[in-house]
């Protein structure tokens, strides 16, 4: 008996018009639905007046959160859930959307020319004109700067959090975290373990973010800041070295110099933690990963997202002795290499 299901379209349509839904959740979080919603819930009419939306459209959209699993209803009434309570209420420190905000006001539209970039090879942002590159863009502006670093606080946390929990910090005293933006990876991890030293190493606009949220967390008599450029000079040397969202921003001569640098600043003994969206090594199962390479090729010049296999080789390249891949979570995994 032929119990094979019939062979429909629905996965492809899905997904083709999958930016439907991915727009309207960064809408929602440039108009401040889940902040707004953060104070209680809403009905209808009050949250339509509260978001200045107008009422053509207001129900359909709510309703379409909903529908996205983005909103709670009863009735008409509108909450958050519990993970949009978490993670996209502006007012907490959990809050991820200042990734989503960039990804809104600038990703989305620069997305647009993937055709392009995947047959040039060339970024698509605002260098793609003679503009500054991503960094540069985002560096350039304090309010940008902030948001940024912020929104990579959220995304970092949980990884962090998972990293403090697998990693043998008892074995350790002190680690410097490489391009450590807000300081949310260095202060979870340093608040696990309050044997712990450590240092945020980044570009010196970073220092007044990353120190008043030290300061937030009472960690600033464990927790410093050291500005520097990484490809301009050595790095701080620690017991251990953290790159985490870093080495995916650069090509591979790069990519193989942090690396170098990274296992000249260690100690014998030493350990580096890279942690990225590492792609599996039969390149099928992390989309996450693999999507965010294509976001490499939008947004930088020789970026790319890589394999546990590729980290592993490189270290081995650098000097590293041993290394191995760790899941931590989501799409998010740590090879740890040691000198």
């Amino acid at each position: 008996m032929d119990d094979a299901r019939p062979i429909t379209p629905e996965k492809i349509m899905e997904l083709g018009w999958g930016f439907w839904g991915s727009k309207t959740l960064l809408s929602a979080v440039e108009l401040g639905v889940f902040t707004e919603l953060g104070k209680g819930p809403l009905g209808l009419q009050a949250l339509t007046t509260r978001l200045d939306l107008h009422p053509r459209s207001a129900r359909d959209f709510l309703d379409a959160l909903v529908a996205l699993g983005m909103l709670a209803r009863e009735g008409e009434v509108y909450a958050n859930t519990s993970e949009t309570a978490v993670f996209l209420d502006r007012n907490k420190p959990t809050y991820v959307g200042g990734i989503l905000e960039m990804a809104n006001t600038r990703l989305y539209r620069f997305w647009n020319g993937l055709t392009e970039a995947l047959r040039t090879g060339q970024p698509q942002n605002e260098a793609k004109d003679g503009g500054e590159d991503l960094f540069g863009t985002i560096y350039a502006d304090p309010v940008i700067l902030e948001s940024f670093l912020r929104g990579m606080t959220g995304v970092s946390l949980p990884a962090a959090q998972a990293m403090a929990a697998l990693f043998p910090w008892n074995e350790v005293k002190s680690f410097v975290d490489v391009g450590c933006a807000q300081g949310g990876a260095t202060a979870a991890i340093a608040q696990a373990h309050p044997h712990l030293s450590a240092t945020g190493f980044d570009l010196p606009a970073v220092q007044p973010v990353f120190e008043a949220y030290v300061k937030e967390k009472g960690l600033q008599s464990r927790v410093r800041f050291q500005a520097g450029d990484f490809f301009a000079g050595p790095m701080p040397t620690a017991d251990v070295i953290i790159m985490g969202h870093i080495l995916h921003d650069w090509d591979l001569g790069q990519k193989q110099a942090l690396l170098a640098k990274a296992h000249a600043a260690l100690p014998e003994g030493g350990r580096l933690i890279v942690y990225d969206a590492i792609i599996d090594d039969e390149r099928r199962q992390n989309v996450f990963g693999l999507l965010m390479s294509l976001n490499m090729l939008i947004e930088t010049n020789g970026g790319f997202d890589y394999t546990g296999a590729d980290c592993i080789g490189w270290m081995k390249a650098a000097g590293f002795r041993d290394a191995r891949v760790e899941p931590l979570v989501g799409p998010d995994s740590m090879v740890i290499g040691t000198k």
